[in-house]
């Protein structure tokens, strides 16, 4: 970002009078009215630039470094896993750093390889032969799976289980409105999705998570059977992380694959830039949102890769598209690569195996402290959700003035989205143990919990 403002007013009065306009009114007439800012920003006066950068001081002088200071136990589709240095030092090489989608393979042949070793490992992760280049998060690759479902059956009706994270249920939400989509959302029961409860005629999707937000493992059979018997996709998203344990997307038999990729090499960093996975079965390979890469030889028989099936996309099929999204999060997914590939089926299968004992470990002392029970009697994976009998806030607050991070309220992270499931929850806190945990870390948790739930 420009630490300066690049253009003068002489300069913007040369660009105008080279355009044959008076004014910058002129410049945005072709905008419609209804689609302008009509009120202003409303913003405050402006400073000077000491002034500024001094105020960004006292503002990020409010922040609490997590190392040192801050162990973190929350998760809520957000993790904190670790980043191998190797990782950071090859994901930070300019020729990655700078790169974007590749739009003209023949001058990108280092990035598109890397691109489609990316799809490799999500395939082998997702369980299903057709990945993309990837997608921005995991919540709108979800919506790019309900818009694959529309595109394969005509429909429209989404039947999204309460599973589902309420972040991407909120997303689908937002997109429906534009799109035209009835989300018809599952109710849970025990913390499993209760799919005798609804009425799947006419659904173009069937959606799941496994393990589902709350951190429960579901068996997905129900739901599978619910869209063969609809003609519906079955669209599952799964955490990647769990595959090297649990079953694939691919072995549930779902048709779409989602997931959020975040876990492999990318820093929580506020919230982003985080990585979406998709992939699915060859039927849907045509209405396969955002970039493929494939691979090739050239005139002189030598390996080489493409973006390829470009016809199914909205730059050429335009209204008939099934998807607007023409890019990828190259750096992200490339990062992703690298972490994969440094780990290996031996060492993701350690990771995941790591953040199953720590949980189970963490779960075991927390629900023998008075006044904490357990939300759910179903097996859970790296995350679980408990009753501490108080306003889950004030819990957590108390526990970070003791160095802890100790989890998620899931009251706060429903919002105003699911207040059916919200409401019931209110005092429930979502915690979650990754690979980064120590015993030491996990036993004081536990101590610092049992001082402040009274």
């Amino acid at each position: 970002m420009a630490d300066y403002l690049p253009h003068t007013p002489a300069e913007v009065d040369a660009m105008l009078g080279f355009l044959g306009m008076d004014s910058f009114e002129q410049l945005f007439a072709h905008i419609p009215p209804a689609v302008r800012l009509s009120q202003g920003l409303d913003l405050p006066d402006g400073l000077s630039e000491p002034d500024v950068a001094a105020d960004l001081v006292r503002l990020t002088s409010a922040n609490r470094a997590q190392t040192g200071l801050m162990t973190c136990f929350a998760g809520g589709g957000v993790y904190d896993h670790e980043v191998p240095a190797v990782v950071k030092q090859l994901a930070g090489r300019s020729e990655f750093v700078t790169a974007y989608t590749p739009y003209q393979p023949e001058v990108a042949q280092g990035v598109l390889q890397a691109i489609f070793e990316y799809q490799t490992l999500v395939s082998r992760l997702s369980g299903l032969p057709i990945p993309n280049a990837s997608l921005y998060d995991g919540a709108t690759a979800m919506v790019e799976g309900l818009n694959m479902a529309t595109g394969a059956t005509g429909r429209n009706k989404m039947v999204i289980s309460a599973g589902v994270h309420p972040h991407w249920r909120s997303v689908a939400a937002t997109f429906a409105r534009g799109t035209g989509h009835e989300i018809v959302v599952v109710p849970l029961k025990d913390g499993v999705t209760d799919w005798d409860s609804v009425d799947a005629t006419g659904a173009a999707a069937i959606v799941a998570a496994y393990p589902n937000y709350l951190g429960v493992l579901e068996d997905m059979t129900a739901a599978k059977l619910l869209a063969v018997a609809n003609g519906a996709l079955f669209i599952l998203g799964t955490d990647p992380v769990a595959a090297g344990v649990l079953k694939t997307a691919g072995q549930w038999g779902a048709d779409v694959f989602v997931g959020e990729g975040q876990p492999f090499g990318t820093p929580l960093a506020f919230g982003g830039p985080f990585l979406g996975l998709f992939a699915c079965t060859q039927d849907q390979v045509r209405r396969l949102p955002g970039r493929i890469v494939g691979e090739t030889v050239d005139s002189n028989d030598r390996r080489s890769f493409v973006t390829t099936l470009r016809a199914r996309e909205q730059d050429i099929r335009r209204e008939k598209a099934t998807s607007n999204v023409c890019t990828n999060q190259t750096l992200m997914a490339v990062t992703a690569a690298i972490q994969l590939g440094w780990l290996g089926t031996q060492g993701l299968r350690e990771v995941a195996t790591r953040c199953a004992q720590g949980a189970h470990y963490l779960f075991d002392q927390l629900v023998g402290i008075d006044g904490v029970t357990a939300v759910s009697t179903q097996p859970f994976f790296r995350e679980f959700a408990v009753h501490v009998g108080q306003d889950a806030s004030i819990v957590l607050s108390e526990m970070a003035v003791h160095g802890v991070l100790g989890g998620l309220s899931v009251r706060s992270l429903c919002g105003n989205s699911d207040p059916s499931v919200a409401g019931a929850l209110d005092d429930v806190i979502l915690v979650t143990v990754t690979e980064r945990r120590t015993k030491d870390e996990i036993d004081h948790y536990v101590d610092v919990l049992r001082k402040v739930v009274r």
